[in-house]
C-alpha cells in the first residue's frame, strides 16, 4: 500500500488524501482543499522549493553523495574538475571526456584585462574581496551577453565552463588588488588547485606549493562544491527562475554566501580559537559554553544530526596540511576542544558535533589565506553545485519563484491628510 496523509477541513468536512512520494507530499492537493491558505514555514525550513537529483543529504545518519557517489570516495579519489563534471551532468566522465572538459575550462581560465581593470579599479584599495569578487562576477555578464539565451544547451555549456574556469581567476584577482599586489596570470600548464595557489601567492615565479597543500585545495574543493538547497544555492535558484543569464544567478549565490550565517562560520571558528588563547584554557571555555557565556562554533549543523561527514575528510587533511608546515597553536586547542566536548554529555544530547567549518578555516589560514578569504574560496568550490541546480532548474522548466506570505499587517485604513496626523 501507498503512503500517504489525509488532510481533513474541520469548518466543512471536506478532506482529502494525498500520496507521500519520495519524502514529500505535493502543495497542489493541499491549494485544492484549501485555497487561499498558505503554510507559514519561516526560512523554509520543512518545504521541499524542488525536487533535484544533484546531492542527496542524510542528516539523520551523516550522508552526504553527489549524484549518488559518497563524499568521501570522491573526496579520497576524484579531482575538482571530475566532481564538477559529475554534479552537472550527473555522470563521471570517461577518460576522453575528463581530457575534454579539463581542456575547455583551463582555456577560460583569463578574464579580459579591460575588465579587470575597470571592474576592480574602482573599488577602494581595502574593498572586501567577496565584495569585489560578487561584483566582478555579475560584471561578467556583460562580457558574455549570449549568456541571456539559457534555453540554448550548448551556451550554457559554454558559459558554466566559463564560470568554473574563471571563478578562481576573479577570486585571486580581488586578494591581490586587496593587497596591492599586481596581478598575477593564470599558468594553464598546472592543475585547477595548483593554478589558483600560485596567482594567489606567487612573487617573481618562485612559488611553488607542496603537494599535501595542493591535495588540501583540492579536498576543500570538492567538499564546498555542494550541499542541496543552502541558502547561496536558493538565492541561485531564485534569480535564475526569472530567466537571468547565469553570472546573474551565480553572482546572488555570491551575495548570499557573503552573509556571515552562511559562508562566514569556520572565520568565527578562528576567531574563536584565537579567543580561547591556549590549550590551557579550553576547559574554561567549555564551561562557559555550557553556562550561556559562549558560543561554542563549529559544532552543529542545521541539517546534520550526527557528525558531518565532511568533518572527519578536513580534520585528516588538516593533519597533513599542518604535518609540512609545523604545528599552529590554534589546531592544538581545536583537537582539545573537540576531545572535551564529545566527551561531555551536554553536548552529546545536543547531538552538537563538529561540521566542516571547524576545520577548513585552519587549513586556510595554514594555507596563507587571510580570513577575509574564507568567503572567496567557499565561494569558487561552490560554484559548480550552483552552476548544477541552475542547469537542472532549466531543464526541468522551473516556474519562477513567487512563495505567499502570511499577512500580519494593518487591516483597511482611510488615507489621512497631513494636517489631521
Amino acid at each position: 500500500m501507498a503512503e500517504s496523509i489525509t488532510i481533513t477541513d474541520n469548518r466543512t468536512g471536506n478532506s482529502i488524501e494525498i500520496p507521500i512520494v519520495s519524502g514529500g507530499v505535493d502543495a497542489a492537493a493541499w491549494r485544492k482543499l484549501l485555497p487561499g491558505i498558505w503554510f507559514h514555514d519561516p526560512g523554509m525550513a520543512t518545504t521541499a522549493v524542488t525536487s533535484s537529483a544533484v546531492a542527496e543529504i542524510d542528516g539523520e545518519t551523516g550522508i552526504l553523495r553527489y549524484r549518488g557517489y559518497p563524499i568521501e570516495q570522491l573526496a579520497e579519489q576524484s579531482t575538482f574538475p571530475e566532481v564538477a563534471h559529475l554534479l552537472i551532468y550527473g555522470e563521471l566522465p570517461t577518460q576522453a571526456e575528463l581530457d575534454e572538459w579539463v581542456d575547455l575550462i583551463t582555456h577560460h581560465t583569463f578574464i579580459h584585462e579591460n575588465f579587470r581593470k575597470r571592474i576592480y579599479d574602482a573599488f577602494h584599495y581595502d574593498a572586501h574581496p567577496m565584495g569585489l569578487l560578487t561584483s566582478g562576477v555579475a560584471g561578467l555578464s556583460t562580457f558574455y551577453p549570449e549568456a541571456k539565451d539559457i534555453f540554448d544547451t550548448e551556451n550554457r555549456r559554454a558559459q558554466i565552463v566559463r564560470l568554473i574556469a574563471k571563478m578562481p581567476t576573479l577570486a585571486a584577482a580581488a586578494y591581490r588588488f586587496s593587497r596591492g599586489l599586481p596581478f598575477i596570470f593564470p599558468d594553464n600548464a598546472n592543475d585547477y588547485p595548483t593554478r589558483f595557489l600560485k596567482m594567489m601567492f606567487d612573487v617573481g615565479g618562485e612559488y611553488e606549493p607542496d603537494e599535501a597543500l595542493v591535495r588540501a585545495m583540492r579536498v576543500l574543493f570538492i567538499l564546498h562544491a555542494d550541499h542541496g538547497q543552502n541558502c547561496s544555492t536558493t538565492a541561485t535558484r531564485v534569480v535564475g527562475s526569472s530567466h537571468a543569464d547565469p553570472y546573474t544567478a551565480i553572482a546572488a549565490g555570491c551575495a548570499a554566501l557573503y552573509g556571515p550565517l552562511h559562508g562566514g562560520a569556520n572565520e568565527a571558528v578562528i576567531n574563536m580559537l584565537t579567543q580561547i588563547g591556549s590549550y590551557e584554557e579550553v576547559d574554561s571555555f567549555i564551561a562557559s559554553v555550557k553556562r550561556g557565556g559562549h558560543r561554542l562554533m563549529g559544532f552543529g549543523h542545521r541539517v546534520y544530526k550526527n557528525y558531518d561527514p565532511r568533518a572527519v575528510i578536513i580534520k585528516k587533511a588538516a593533519h597533513d596540511v599542518f604535518g609540512v608546515i609545523g604545528k599552529n597553536p590554534l589546531l592544538d586547542i581545536a583537537l582539545k576542544l573537540e576531545e572535551v566536548a564529545l566527551a561531555d554529555d551536554y553536548f552529546i544530547s545536543r547531538r552538537l558535533y563538529p561540521n566542516v567549518d571547524f576545520y577548513s578555516g585552519l587549513i586556510y589560514q595554514a594555507l596563507g589565506f587571510p580570513t577575509n578569504m574564507f568567503t572567496v574560496l567557499f565561494a569558487i568550490g561552490r560554484t559548480p553545485g550552483w552552476l548544477a541546480h541552475w542547469n537542472e532548474m532549466i531543464e526541468q522548466n522551473s516556474r519562477i519563484y513567487r512563495p505567499r506570505q502570511v499577512y500580519t499587517g494593518s487591516e483597511l485604513r482611510d488615507y489621512v491628510p497631513m494636517e489631521d496626523r
